[in-house]
């Protein structure tokens, strides 16, 4: 029987993003596989979540794509961005928080998707709508954030899966937005 290394990878992600901590004989079981197939394809955990990371980093600048950061006010950027990840939102989450991803240094594919959404970050305070005391890189690391934390809210049914985009929008937006009370703030 021919495996299918998609199918056992979407079914690892699944399967991690609603525990974290499962064990190549639960993936294995999760993907309809014995562990000795698992281990044919993915020498280890390591090996298994190195390419999930791959998997995310694709998925991740499809979202960038279909958001089309470029156009448009750069609120209405964010928007469609929250919009597209929200279905690999729990992917993401489980990659930006296991450890064994960033002990060797940061994967290449991370650092250019942070480049690309930073670069949309500067150009709502180059144009006015996000406040200038908030660096790019940070509205990046928090607009992650949001997103892991809408994931777990969603799989913990303490939010609907229709509600996070929005919910997520809004408290990033709410914040980073430029307003007159904000710049006095800032001059003190």
């Amino acid at each position: 029987m021919s495996v299918d290394r998609d199918h056992v990878l979407r079914e690892a992600a699944a399967l991690l993003t609603r525990k974290a901590t499962a064990s190549m004989d639960e993936i294995a079981k999760a993907a309809g596989i014995g562990r000795a197939t698992l281990h044919r394809h993915f020498s280890g955990r390591d090996a298994l979540v190195r390419a999930l990371e791959e998997l995310g980093i694709q998925q991740f600048e499809q979202a960038l794509d279909a958001a089309r950061i470029e156009e448009g006010d750069a609120a209405g950027a964010v928007r469609r961005l929250i919009d597209e990840a929200e279905p690999v939102a729990g992917m993401l989450a489980f990659l930006f928080t296991e450890n064994q991803l960033y002990e060797n240094g940061t994967n290449e594919g991370w650092n250019r998707l942070d480049t690309r959404v930073q670069q949309l970050f500067q150009r709502g305070q180059e144009d006015g709508s996000f406040r200038l005391d908030l660096t790019p890189a940070w509205l990046t690391e928090a607009l992650y954030g949001l997103i892991g934390t809408g994931a777990w809210a969603v799989q913990d049914r303490r939010v609907a899966a229709k509600d996070m985009p929005r919910m997520v929008a809004e408290l990033l937006l709410g914040g980073a937005e430029r307003r007159p009370d904000t710049e006095r703030r800032m001059k003190r």
